[in-house]
Formats: structure tokens, sequence, C-alpha cells
């Protein structure tokens, strides 16, 4: 087992709960931690064994571009998302932060942290994993 870490994803999006927000939009830093099987890739040197971390970065690049108006709603959908794409994943850690929030005040960011753990990730005897 081991964790992937992509850190410092940055997105211009229109999410918040007030109607300016969705119209101007803002800067978004999305950080994440997966723990998945790294021992397959790690002795073939493969991309066909690893998680992308490519596809990773444009699913969330994808629900980003979906307006929400919470940080949990935007964390909950990439999560599950990922979840429903990648069957080698067993847990996420996931922080999506929302650069000068209009809080009435000088605030650097606010953040919302998320995580999802599987109980169990095994095999079926055909090399495709299963969640049980």
């Amino acid at each position: 087992m081991g964790q992937i870490i992509i850190e410092g994803m940055e997105f211009y999006a229109y999410h918040g709960h007030f109607a300016e927000e969705q119209i101007v939009g803002g800067k978004f830093i999305v950080d994440i931690t997966i723990d998945t099987d790294t021992e397959k890739a790690g002795k073939s040197d493969s991309l066909l064994d690893a998680l992308d971390y490519q596809d990773v970065y444009k699913t969330i690049k994808t629900e980003m571009e979906t307006k929400s108006f919470l940080l949990e709603n935007i964390a909950y959908r990439i999560i599950n998302k990922l979840f429903e794409k990648y069957l080698s994943i067993s847990a996420i850690v996931l922080k999506v932060s929302k650069i000068n929030p209009p809080l009435g005040g000088k605030i650097e960011k606010v953040s919302v942290r998320l995580e999802k753990k599987f109980p169990s990730v095994e095999t079926d005897g055909r090399d495709k994993l299963t969640r049980i």
C-alpha cells in the first residue's frame, strides 16, 4: 500500500453562497492524498499498473467546473467520483480551499477537509479489484 499525493491544484471557479461569487468567481486550491496499492507499478514501472495522476487531475478539474454553493459539496462530489472510477483506491483525504473568501475581513483562505475510507479492497481472483 502507498499514497499518491497531489498538492496545490489551482482552479478559478464559480462556487459560493452569494450570487456575486457565482458570477465573478474566485481562486480555489485542492490537495489530495490517495491510499492505493503502489506495489505493482513500483515493480513494473508501467503506467498501466499505476493510478494515473493526470486522469485524477482531470476528474477533479471537471468537478471544479460544476458550480456549488458549498465547499463541502465540491469535496463530496470529487471523493465519490474518484472512488467510483478507481477501485484500487482504499482511502482519500481531500482539502478544498477558497482563497480570499468574502467573510467581512482579511482572510487568506477557508478550507474543508473530508476523508473517506473503504474498509477493504481485495481481488476477485481475476486481478480485478472489488470492494467488499
